[in-house]
This record gives C-alpha cells, structure tokens and sequence, in this order.
C-alpha cells in the first residue's frame, strides 16, 4: 500500500511539472517567432465592424492586437474581468509597476496573487478600437499569456462563440 501511495505522488508531482513546462513552452514559442493568425476582419452590417479568431489546437483564441502601435498576444479570457498583462509585456509599453503598486488581490486558476491597477489609453483587436481599458499588471511566473477580459469585451457590440470561432463585433 506504501509502495502505491509513493507512485500516485510521484506521478501527481510529474503531471504538474509536465503541466508548468508546458505553459512555459507555449509561452516561449508565443514570444520567440511571430505567429501566423488567422483571424479575418469583416464589415458585419454597416456602420459595424467584426474581428473573427479560430480556435487554435488547444481550444483557446489566441489572437494579437496593439498597444500603442505595438503588437502584443493574447489569449480570449471571457472568465477575466480586465486585461491582465505579464510583466515583460507590460514593460514594452512603458508600464513598470513598483512593488508598492502590486495592491489588488487577484484569485487565478493557480491562486491567489498581488497584481497592479493600469490603464491602457487604446487597445485594437483586429481594427476594433477601445480606448480606456482597465487592465492589470501580474508578475510573469503567475501569468504566462495575456489575457484579453472583459474590460475590452465588455465595450463591444457583441462577442461570440459561433461555428468554433469567437466573433467580436463593434
């Protein structure tokens, strides 16, 4: 019976090592080449513009947008209440929170963590633009992806799961 507990612990210990290089490894090869997105900008009716992003292999939406004219990845989080930015990305648009700054509490898929208020001015997806969106700063090692909230999502027309894409319109 030892003999059985030792293994079940040393296999739970290898599926989270796995788990955590994995999310490193995607992370990695989200920063080290450019990705081909195939996500399609469409008129939808007029005056309304739509951004439509596939489901990658994973079953996530990763798709990329612009700070400040500058490109940036995300993952579609419909479950985040706000943008959430890593660290290092944070840190290409000027953003460099002090520690002191680090004053919401934010409960994550991997716990509890310290992340820091910002604002970004403009964020564009796919040619859709919203301007003022709350987003937060999290320490790299709690947050491998950004995450596209619902601080953007929540100033479109619409967003949708539909025909295994995810459909944003403005």
């Amino acid at each position: 019976m030892r003999n059985i507990v030792i293994f079940a612990a040393i296999m739970i210990g290898l599926g989270t090592f796995m788990a955590q290089m994995a999310d490193r490894m995607s992370a990695a090869s989200a920063t080290a080449a450019p990705r081909q997105i195939a996500a399609v900008a469409t008129p939808s009716q007029p005056g309304n513009r739509s951004f439509s992003i596939p489901r990658d292999s994973r079953g996530h939406f990763q798709t990329e947008g612009r700070i400040d004219g500058q490109r940036i990845g995300f993952m579609v989080d419909t479950g985040a209440s706000v943008v959430a930015l890593n660290e290092k990305s944070a840190s290409r648009f000027g953003l460099r929170p002090s520690r002191a700054d680090y004053t919401a509490t934010v409960v994550t898929a991997n716990g509890t963590i310290k992340a820091a208020r910002t604002r970004l001015a403009q964020l564009d997806i796919g040619g859709l633009v919203v301007r003022d969106v709350d987003a937060m700063v999290l320490p790299d090692e709690a947050l491998s992806q950004n995450l596209l909230g619902l601080s953007f999502l929540g100033k479109l027309k619409r967003f949708e799961f539909a025909g295994g894409r995810m459909v944003l319109e403005q």
